[in-house]
């Protein structure tokens, strides 16, 4: 497998290649491509089909993708491989395309592609760059002969791609391969994702350019990134080209380590970038708006590269279908994430205990607190503090091991592991050796039952708003306020409680002061509410509550540093929603595995393709909670990955549950089934944490736009 350095390496010629040869985008209409196919195959492009470096070709690809170039290196890649000798391939002398024999190619309607009868030649529809190629592999998908063929003639077929497709007529055989079917699925499977990679660098190029022109372009006297709607939808643009960016890198890592989920990871990330690239092309035509519509700029020739390239996937179906076929007709799941040796290591471990867990809580307080018990007993609350306080220091891939197992499973531990990640953490590093001494053992044991008093009226996603007041008199705080949407707040011992102690400090963040209090504290009234997803949520009000300096947590005015750190445990938990969300797929692909025909149908219906859209959303959600999680890890931060994980996530959860009941009908709305429970569930994903909303605009404000 190609390293990194040597990935951009490649990246890097073939870019400089293209810009000597070729140009930006613009030269889409007029640019020499025999003489750029030419160069390239002096330059060794050819040969990475001979050496088995498909990251590298798909390197070479993405360049070319930025500037609207359709060389088909991804052809020459897969002729190189199939064909007994390969040297006019890598030479250049023979420059192929590759279409496909059979129902649904580009051939099909002309059945002599394949036993051409006499005097009838056959003809190849939609071909990409025939006018610079000498020849054609056709390619029986299902296995079979390969047969290369020259062109005997190439008739243009003007229309959205350009250079035009053309129609190719094919004259004499000059050699033939025989391939096996997995040798064919995969070469379909490097034709797709040449194709979605080329769309998606497209995509992604024009993007890059809306975002600059959000940043400088100015009407009404201020630049245009700062209106909410530019805003938003750049900031949805870039979550879409972030998980492209993501489900690509990780196809091409198991397709280069030979793994055997490579063909999943291939098709996951085709469909995204098929579903996705031209949503984010529109989005940046949108906020070019008619600085990007005339064919001086580069933009509409990257429109019509991103819509070329991905309507010519239905040029390469695969035998195997699309991914909700495999997924329903194999018995599959999505392909697994590598925590590492000792993160799966870890994770068989926690899987045998949660094994006999129900998917929900089984709402016996007993059965849920021996699954409790039986986590702590193992150590692994708390398991990567220091050992001076009861750990292991285990490492960051077993913390979100633990989080994904209880989340897929519904092993009924989510306020204990909380209690860890949102308190303990702060409570080692800013807490007192008393407050230590007391809580970090009850953590630990999974006792300490807790709620968060964050949100109030005029303080939501806001949290720097908040007003609740704590007034010092002596040696207590005299706390009065409200707090809004307090889950468990009517069954917690405890509240973690943030309040102001100087109304008048500037920023707005600081002199906000922590409190662990306890609800039983006199002046604390709770009021109960049921949500739509019947969770109970409080109002919590705080009449002259009188509270011990003791119970406060860090420095008086330093509870922004103390909230910080214990939101930074998200980081470790916000892979709940996604491996909740993988769980109900898995759970939902089995009532359709029972019934294909009255659930989703046959191939090619509409239900499946919902089912597939769905499917790879939450793939591309474990993809951006992977890199979150990974930024973090790494010093860096998760200043766009964390909030782009969340969106995803949430709007994804709805999608789920929409898509549920219409795969599965009335049934999936009743309570004996989980699907409705999600549906309902699924806005507080939306909501909770800060809204979308609010989250798009600090992604927006991570590229850069002046919010």
């Amino acid at each position: 497998m190609t390293s990194q350095d040597e990935l951009a390496a490649v990246a890097d010629a073939v870019a400089r290649m293209a810009d000597e040869q070729w140009g930006d985008a613009t030269a889409a209409p007029s640019g020499d491509l025999e003489k750029l196919w030419r160069s390239a195959a002096a330059q060794g492009w050819f040969e990475l089909g001979t050496a088995d470096a498909p990251d590298a070709a798909l390197a070479a690809v993405r360049a070319l993708g930025r500037v609207a170039c359709p060389l088909p290196v991804l052809d020459g890649f897969v002729a190189a491989r199939l064909l007994p000798d390969p040297a006019g391939v890598e030479s250049g002398e023979v420059r192929v395309l590759v279409a496909l024999t059979g129902a649904g190619a580009g051939a099909a309607e002309h059945p002599a592609a394949e036993h051409p009868a006499a005097g009838e030649p056959a003809v190849v529809e939609h071909a990409e760059a025939a006018e610079a190629a000498t020849h054609v592999l056709l390619l029986p998908p299902g296995g079979g002969t390969a047969v290369l063929r020259e062109i005997a003639g190439t008739e243009p077929q003007p229309g959205l791609a350009v250079p035009s497709w053309s129609r190719v007529r094919l004259g004499a055989v000059t050699a033939t391969a025989d391939i096996d079917a997995a040798r064919a699925d995969e070469a379909v499977l490097l034709l797709r994702l040449g194709l979605a990679a080329r769309a998606s660098a497209a995509a992604r190029r024009a993007h890059e350019m809306a975002v600059e022109h959000a940043r400088t372009r100015h009407q009404f006297g201020r630049p245009i990134g700062s209106f909410g709607a530019v805003a938003q939808r750049t900031a949805s643009c870039q979550i879409d080209v972030a998980a492209a960016e993501l489900l690509l890198a990780q196809a091409r890592r198991r397709w280069g380590a030979g793994a055997p989920d490579r063909a999943s990871w291939v098709e996951i990330a085709v469909e995204h970038v098929r579903d996705t690239a031209p949503r984010v092309q529109l989005g940046a035509q949108h906020t070019l708006a008619a600085v990007g519509y005339f064919e001086e700029h580069e933009a509409p020739w990257l429109f019509r590269r991103v819509h070329a390239d991905l309507t010519r996937l239905r040029e390469f179906p695969r035998s195997a279908g699309e991914l909700a076929d495999v997924l329903v007709e194999t018995g599959a799941s999505l392909p697994p994430f590598d925590a590492g040796p000792v993160g799966e290591a870890f994770r068989a471990e926690v899987r045998a205990l949660f094994a006999g867990c129900a998917h929900t809580s089984s709402g016996s307080t007993r059965l849920d607190r021996d699954v409790v018990r039986a986590v702590a007993d193992r150590g692994w609350l708390g398991f990567a503090w220091p050992e001076e306080y009861g750990g292991r220091d285990a490492s960051l891939a077993e913390q979100v091991v633990l989080q994904e197992e209880a989340a897929y499973s519904g092993a009924p531990v989510t306020t204990a592991l909380a209690s860890v990640m949102l308190l303990g953490n702060s409570i080692l590093r800013h807490g007192s050796p008393e407050q230590r001494e007391r809580f970090l053992p009850l953590i630990r044991r999974g006792e300490l039952e807790f709620c968060l008093g964050y949100s109030e009226p005029e303080a939501g996603s806001d949290l720097a708003s908040l007003r609740t007041r704590a007034v010092r008199d002596g040696d207590h705080w005299v706390i009065n306020g409200q707090k809004l949407w307090t889950t468990g707040g009517h069954t917690a011992n405890w509240v973690w409680l943030a309040t102001r102690t100087d109304p008048d400090a500037r920023p707005r963040h600081a002199r906000i002061t922590v409190f662990l209090v306890p609800m039983d504290t006199p002046g604390i009234t709770v009021q109960e509410h049921r949500a739509l997803s019947g969770e109970i949520s409080c109002t919590v009000f705080y009449d002259d509550v009188r509270v011990p300096d003791a119970a406060r947590v860090g420095e008086v005015g330093g509870g922004w540093t103390v909230i910080t750190d214990a939101l930074a445990g998200e980081r470790i938990t916000m892979g709940n929603i996604a491996a909740t969300l993988h769980r109900r797929l898995d759970d939902l692909l089995a009532v359709v595995r029972a019934d294909v025909e009255g659930t989703v149908g046959p191939r090619g219906s509409a239900r499946r393709a919902r089912l597939g859209r769905v499917a790879v959303a939450i793939q591309a959600t474990r993809a951006l909670v992977s890199a979150a999680i990974d930024a973090t890890a790494q010093g860096g931060g998760a200043r766009l990955e964390a909030p782009m994980a969340g969106v995803l996530g949430g709007e994804t959860a709805e999608e789920f549950g929409e898509a549920a009941l219409e795969i599965l009908g009335p049934a999936a709305a009743l309570e004996t089934a989980p699907f409705e429970y999600a549906l309902r569930l699924s806005v507080m994903y939306v909501v909770g944490g800060g809204t979308n909303d609010v989250q798009r605009g600090l992604i927006a404000r991570g590229l850069g736009l002046p919010l």
